[in-house]
């Protein structure tokens, strides 16, 4: 299991979402579902699936929060997983284009821009931002798929803090490209970043800054899930990442940028996936009245002890 993954808070439409998401990109499935009775927010169906080879999980929880395209996905379109085709990833750019079109909202119309010959961004039917890009085979290669956070109103002007707090937090990580924007480009500031990406754990993310007005800003419809193998790295990451104590509760946390993560034992994760309804339902109402995870409590109520 990769040790961060993107995971997405919808209303009730976790299911029918990943089944969408599942047919738009190529190399995808789902992997695993399952429900969690007697939550606050009810019955909440939780789904493990991969687009194009990586890992995402997703949960119906109830209307509390909204994506916004303060997180978004970046999707390369390499002509070489494609046969070397520029036509055939052109063709698959814009299927997958007016699939998540459809319903949805643009933000940037498809077309041809400075830094990709075939580029969108489009909010899909369930709000979800997607940035599709036709890659430069010739460049550095990246994965199929790149979260992409976008630091907006205060925090603008903040990426390249935030990536080199996040490349200090994580053991293994490093820096990638970085672009930063030029003079003459108000309201955002000479040397801002445009763009960059950064590693953490073997997953690429992306990065920019924007001083134009938005009215929106990073939430929790969006958070990253970091599997730790014991207490002491729960509470490693735990310490160095939570900033906000109101925002502490079943595991997860917001960082001093906004950023919700989810600090998650892996031994929860095999007891909600293997352990029978009775044991499951121990370890929901043990985990619920928690704010950072205890792996010896939680192992504890799924032995009934």
């Amino acid at each position: 299991m990769p040790k961060i993954i993107p995971h997405l808070w919808f209303d009730k439409e976790a299911k029918e979402a990943t089944q969408f998401y599942t047919t738009v990109f190529p190399e995808s499935k789902i992997t695993h579902a399952s429900v969690i009775k007697n939550t606050p927010s009810g019955d909440c169906d939780i789904i493990s699936f991969e687009l194009w080879n990586q890992q995402f999980m997703a949960i119906s929880a109830g209307p509390y929060f909204k994506f916004t395209p303060a997180t978004s996905f970046i999707v390369n379109f390499d002509p070489l997983f494609f046969g070397s085709s520029a036509d055939a990833a052109r063709e698959k750019i814009d299927a997958v284009w007016n699939q998540l079109a459809d319903g949805g909202t643009v933000l940037m119309q498809i077309g041809e821009y400075p830094f990709s010959k075939r580029y969108g961004w489009v909010m899909d039917k369930y709000g979800l931002s997607w940035q599709l890009m036709l890659t430069n085979p010739e460049g550095e290669k990246r994965p199929p798929i790149i979260p992409s956070l976008m630091f907006v109103k205060e925090k603008a002007g903040k990426a390249e803090e935030a990536i080199n707090f996040y490349l200090s937090v994580f053991k293994d990580a490093k820096a990638g490209n970085l672009h930063r924007y030029p003079a003459g480009m108000a309201p955002d500031k000479e040397g801002t970043l445009m763009f960059a990406d950064f590693m953490l754990e073997n997953k690429w993310f992306a990065a920019m800054d924007s001083a134009r007005e938005h009215k929106f800003d990073f939430n929790e419809a969006v958070s990253f899930l970091v599997s730790c193998s014991n207490q002491a790295e729960i509470d490693y990451y735990w310490e160095k990442l939570s900033a906000i104590p109101q925002s502490e509760q079943c595991g997860w946390l917001k960082d001093k940028y906004g950023v919700s993560w989810q600090i998650t034992p892996v031994q929860m994760q095999e007891m909600m996936s293997k352990g029978s309804p009775e044991q499951i339902k121990r370890v929901t109402q043990a985990f619920l009245q928690m704010k950072k995870f205890d792996i010896a409590k939680l192992k504890a109520a799924y032995e009934g002890k």
